[in-house]
């Protein structure tokens, strides 16, 4: 196992909204223990700050002082460059970043720093043949945090991880392999099994980052119940995952790109504060003085590269 390492969940569209079960799926779902890393509290827009025994839960700001409705782009950007992007590029920009948005991706990411400081990451999601194919023929743009990972050199993984058990679908459970892409043999997991599989492929990387795309999806097409069974699956997910993880052995960081999923009754963005959750030791300092997406790759670096 690696000896210190950062697991990132990253949730794509979920922000914190209003206590009204009929538009808002975190009022509605049953998510002890989403609730419990909120300190007994749900995700909601007055929870604010919370400190729990093993988890700090902050909202954080996606907005960064630019008007409009923040997107995917330019919000993943941020995350992984550490710098304003809707700021440098003059608007919020999604969902897949456009030249400029590359460009200083390019120039520098977490990805990058992880394997300029000699050490190991990966996106530990898996994609089907077909997306591939999508994106060598240029037919597909990368997100951003895949333009991250390819700016580093670091591969995309495909079946042969989901096969091996290295990597996990998009939907952590990998039903969505079989119901959708036809697969007949590739593993299925439980929630809570599949929490559990997730730290331990965390453990072989210095920075582990799991994307899960689908709370941005329902947030644009689904409805509540859509969304609080999402959660519902996120909640288990969490218990296996929480089970599994030592607090001494590195930080598990959740957090989004913008609102979406806490109100349905648009199918928009939203311009609310998304959650962002820091569990383990040294969580505390971690979380001093963030309030931005673009204060987190600071706070990782400054946790993996700090020299004794």
């Amino acid at each position: 196992m690696i000896d210190k390492h950062i697991l990132l969940i990253f949730l794509d569209g979920v922000g914190l909204g209003d206590d009204d079960p009929s538009r808002n799926p975190f009022a509605a779902a049953n998510t002890p223990t989403l609730n419990a890393l909120a300190n007994g509290h749900r995700w909601l827009r007055d929870t604010g700050q919370q400190v729990s025994q093993r988890a700090i839960f902050m909202p954080t700001d996606p907005r960064m002082g630019v008007p409009g409705r923040p997107q995917s782009a330019s919000g993943q950007a941020a995350i992984l460059t550490g710098r304003n992007i809707p700021q440098l590029i003059g608007e919020h920009y999604g969902p897949r970043p456009n030249p400029a948005i590359r460009e200083l991706i390019a120039q520098d990411n977490f990805f990058k720093q992880v394997v300029a400081n000699g050490l190991t990451g990966a996106l530990i999601e898996a994609y089907p043949p077909m997306f591939h194919q999508s994106i060598n023929s240029g037919k597909r743009l990368r997100s951003s945090y895949q333009q991250a990972l390819h700016e580093a050199g670091l591969p995309l993984f495909g079946e042969d991880m989901i096969y091996s058990g290295e990597a996990l679908a998009v939907d952590w459970t990998g039903e969505g392999w079989r119901q959708h892409l036809g697969y007949t043999d590739t593993p299925i997991y439980s929630p809570l099994e599949a929490g559990r599989r997730m730290v331990e492929i965390s453990r072989r990387y210095n920075f582990a980052f799991f994307s899960h795309w689908m709370s941005d999806t329902v947030g644009h097409r689904g409805t509540v119940d859509d969304g609080a069974r999402l959660l519902e699956t996120f909640d288990s997910v969490m218990q296996g995952a929480l089970q599994a993880w030592q607090d001494d052995e590195g930080l598990i960081v959740i957090t989004s790109d913008h609102g979406n999923l806490e109100d349905l009754s648009h199918g928009k963005h939203t311009e609310n504060d998304v959650a962002t959750v820091v569990i383990g030791s040294g969580k505390e300092k971690f979380v001093d003085g963030l309030a931005t997406l673009a204060d987190l790759t600071p706070r990782m670096a400054d946790f993996l590269f700090a020299r004794p």
